[in-house]
């Protein structure tokens, strides 16, 4: 008698994915198309920042001392570990929290999976490593929504608090303000080299700790009198987030390329070909507002268009706060944070020295 046939191995998650992480956004050209007459919605006074600045949350004044800070992020997977793919999409949810200068404080879960394709246990280890993400910010998932998907989906409805004056948004970078940035740059660099079993033990080690890494000095940087701005750096990349702090403040936004901090190794997989297509979605996108140094090459390009999954924080600061900025991150355990530009009175747009 023949012994039982073994069950199918399940498929890699991001072999079930068109897209991966940040990287699966609409591309901003085509967003904004989208996006166009959303703004002419009446606005409620209490509604301190919506959608007319493309920041990172809504945020809602409840009283003088409170302000509640709403947002929801999920995607496909990025990696093939079900537990590193919640904890990732778990992550790049809150930080939208922290972007905003609050506290989060509770989160809801969003879940599309193809129930036939993927076992209940591997669904579970997806949503176990969002709860482990939940829990390290000290917030519980107290709900959600869930249902049966063509490709796996995971991500986060995120609520916290802040208070309404220190609430900073991606719009209010001042002339003479400098720009640092928390996170080195190349997730999705990296995610497009695993995708083709490119990526070595090491790099994925690398990738998992820059991706589930909490963004959690937002509110002290929120609370410092010198930080005018702040966003998070994810799926339109460094060169359309900083676009996005240019064109709320109405200035121009200068990136010193050689003080960017990468990743290792990631300059020459993308030197390899392992860059994503939302690299190229976004360059097309936004390119005509960039002016680039005559030396800037294609690699250099693909990174500083690079969609980051879970990415840094990035701040506008005045100069004598740099240090002070600087010392905050080290104290949350961000050692790559590094000066990157400056703010400056101009068109609205960015230039790569």
């Amino acid at each position: 008698m023949n012994p039982p046939s073994s069950a199918p191995a399940e498929p890699r998650l991001t072999s079930l994915s068109h897209g991966g992480g940040c990287g699966c956004k609409i591309a901003p050209g085509v967003l904004s198309e989208i996006l166009k007459n959303s703004a002419r919605l009446p606005m409620p006074p209490q509604l301190l920042v919506g959608i007319e600045t493309a920041d990172d949350a809504a945020v809602y004044q409840l009283n003088d001392e409170q302000a509640l800070v709403a947002t929801t992020d999920f995607f496909m997977p990025i990696v093939d570990d079900p537990h590193d793919f919640g904890r990732i999409a778990a992550t790049n949810a809150i930080s939208d929290v922290y972007a905003m200068g609050g506290r989060p404080i509770l989160a809801l879960a969003l879940v599309g999976m193809p129930v036939n394709v993927l076992s209940t246990q591997t669904i579970g280890r997806i949503l176990a490593g969002g709860e482990s993400v939940c829990r390290a910010a000290g917030i519980p998932i107290a709900g959600g929504h869930t249902i049966d998907s063509v490709e796996p989906i995971y991500g986060l409805v995120a609520l916290g608090l802040v208070h309404p004056r220190k609430v900073r948004r991606n719009a209010d970078a001042r002339a003479g303000d400098r720009l640092v940035l928390g996170k080195p740059l190349g997730v999705g660099v990296m995610s497009a080299a695993l995708k083709k079993e490119a990526l070595d033990a090491g790099g994925y080690q690398r990738m998992i700790a820059t991706t589930t890494q909490l963004n959690t000095p937002g509110p002290d940087l929120a609370a410092m009198e010198g930080v005018h701005a702040l966003t998070d750096v994810t799926g339109f990349g460094l060169a359309g987030h900083a676009l996005e702090l240019a064109r709320g403040a109405g200035l121009t936004v200068s990136v010193d390329w050689r003080r960017v901090p990468l990743l290792p190794g990631v300059a020459q997989l993308a030197d390899a070909g392992h860059v994503t297509g939302a690299s190229g979605r976004n360059w097309a996108g936004y390119g005509e507002q960039v002016k680039l140094p005559g030396s800037f090459g294609a690699t250099d390009r693909a990174l500083l268009t690079d969609p980051q999954t879970s990415g840094g924080l990035l701040v506008s600061c005045t100069p004598d706060a740099v240090n002070d900025v600087l010392a905050v991150f080290r104290k949350h355990g961000f050692a790559d944070a590094a000066e990157i530009g400056e703010v400056a009175a101009g068109p609205a747009r960015l230039v790569v020295r």
